[in-house]
């Protein structure tokens, strides 16, 4: 009973006039970057986070979330028109997407892709509306200790089980903490690590950081691959997208059992949508009775990794609004947009501010179903989104990001910082070292600080604290086990990198 009238209350304010057109525009936002390739709701996000300073909370975080999982729908839409996917998380969908496209069904692909992502995000936000106040309910017994234990754990978690080298994501996560700790210690008014440069006292800006790596770094990585615009030769009508009776009774089960997969890789650190949607393909391929069928137009190789990613974009949401701890770095945005405004994640979220709780899961059930519509009717405009040259979108993003920037603080300092952090994030991606871990370190690193020297100080000085409590001890054991798996994967790497070097000389 509850539930119904949290859901009431959540309803009530997604339902406010702001909030719904903030909702609107994020969706809309998150499909167009979704359908353009190269741009993503990383870095949209990222540009936009200067915006949640001149609204109301509620509405900034509706728009954010609109823009994250609206964006994993338009994603499809150049994987199967043009082989380009919009988002990671989309580019399984060009293995069996675009030969649907090829043979003349390119119209059935985007109908059903929509529909598996509406199935996918419904059912996720079913589970994250189940499980997160109770989640958040067993975090309130949580101590200071267990708090620093738990971001530990999610910190490790999602550099060691991110794409790439766990130690280079380790690293990562190191200097993610090195760089929150610039600026002036709030307990004893010392500057740390600002080297006589006076607009460091305040610490090194979120927006600034998450723009260069993202947003500059993508523009500097697309200048070698800018295109003049692709269209796509077929029509898409109304009458092309309606799928036979067959492609809805192959779908079925798939959605289903890639909404599963989605659901819970998208609540684990570290994994996320793109890493759901390219296991639910390979779950499909391997329960199919047909599996040479995939890769040449099987619609289940459509529906299940939509659905997976959408499940995932939903139950993203559960650690980062429950626990405080984000699992990706939109996620680690999200948790940033609600430090700016003042609002401290984690378990009191769910009491102290309950109308942004649940008016934020209510705006998902919205933005779903705008979602709908959006994709289904306005299909020719997404198509013709894709023929902007990139020549003039990359210099108008530029544009903005650096309007953006100094528009938090009025202060062109910042404008320097997003160019520096733009080429360091250039380089990061050349020398393939991931910049998710090091908004996750930089983000989470002075809320670890706070609880870390709170829990010293009423231990009274005594680190065994960590591992006199169940919790905190039961995280760090999990942490320990993550690092020696990253330790043994490294050195792993290593031999084989020696005996394919001994092999190619």
């Amino acid at each position: 009973m509850d539930m119904f009238a949290n859901l009431a209350l959540g309803f009530g304010e997604a339902f406010a006039p702001l909030n719904l057109m903030y909702c609107f525009i994020g969706v809309f936002l998150g499909t167009f970057i979704g359908v353009l390739p190269g741009i993503g709701a990383l870095a949209t996000i990222s540009m936009l986070l200067p915006l949640t300073f001149h609204v109301p909370p509620t509405a900034a975080l509706v728009m954010l979330a609109g823009i994250y999982y609206g964006a994993q729908y338009g994603g499809s839409t150049a994987a199967i028109l043009l082989n380009l996917p919009g988002t990671p998380s989309a580019a399984v969908a060009c293995l069996d997407g675009y030969p649907m496209g090829q043979k003349g069904r390119a119209g059935v692909a985007l109908l059903m892709t929509t529909v598996a992502s509406f199935v996918g995000g419904s059912l996720g936000i079913i589970i994250l509306t189940a499980f997160s106040p109770a989640l958040a309910g067993i975090a309130l017994s949580f101590g200071p200790a267990d708090y620093f234990a738990m971001m530990l754990l999610g910190l490790v978690a999602a550099a060691t089980l991110a794409q790439g080298s766990p130690v280079k994501g380790i690293a990562m996560v190191l200097v993610g903490l090195a760089l929150g700790m610039v600026g002036t210690d709030v307990q004893t008014g010392a500057q740390r690590f600002t080297f006589g440069i006076p607009e460091l006292s305040d610490g090194l800006s979120l927006v600034a950081l998450a723009m260069g790596l993202f947003g500059v770094s993508e523009v500097i990585a697309s200048i070698n691959r800018m295109r003049t615009g692709q269209r796509s030769k077929e029509r898409i009508t109304f009458r092309s997208m309606v799928p036979q009776r067959n492609d809805l009774r192959q779908s079925a089960f798939p959605m289903l059992r890639g909404t599963g997969i989605g659901a819970i890789f998208g609540a684990l650190p570290g994994a996320g949508a793109t890493i759901a949607s390219f296991l639910a393909y390979a779950v499909e391929k391997k329960v199919s009775r047909h599996p040479e069928r995939f890769g040449q137009g099987a619609i289940e190789g459509v529906t299940a990794p939509e659905s997976a990613n959408n499940a995932a974009a939903q139950t993203a949401f559960i650690p980062t609004l429950t626990l405080g701890i984000p699992g990706d770095a939109v996620m680690a945005l999200m948790l940033g947009a609600m430090i700016i405004q003042g609002i401290q994640p984690g378990p009191r979220l769910v009491t102290e501010h309950p109308e942004l709780f649940w008016g934020l899961i209510a705006s998902f059930w919205i933005g779903n179903v705008m979602l709908v519509v959006l994709n289904l009717p306005l299909i020719g405009i997404w198509i013709k989104m894709l023929a902007i040259p990139y020549r003039i979108l990359y210099p108008a993003i530029l544009l903005f990001i650096c309007i953006g920037v100094f528009s938090v603080n009025n202060n062109a300092f910042d404008i320097l910082l997003v160019l520096v952090f733009g080429v360091i994030g250039y380089a990061m991606m050349l020398l393939k070292f991931e910049p998710a871990p090091l908004v996750l370190g930089f983000i989470l690193g002075p809320l670890m600080e706070e609880h870390l020297r709170r829990a010293m100080l009423l231990s009274r000085g005594d680190p065994m604290v960590f591992l006199e409590r169940p919790i905190s001890a039961g995280f760090l054991m999990v942490t320990t086990a993550l690092l020696v798996w990253a330790g043994m994967t490294a050195v792993k790497q290593q031999r084989q990198a020696r005996r394919m070097a001994v092999a190619a000389g």
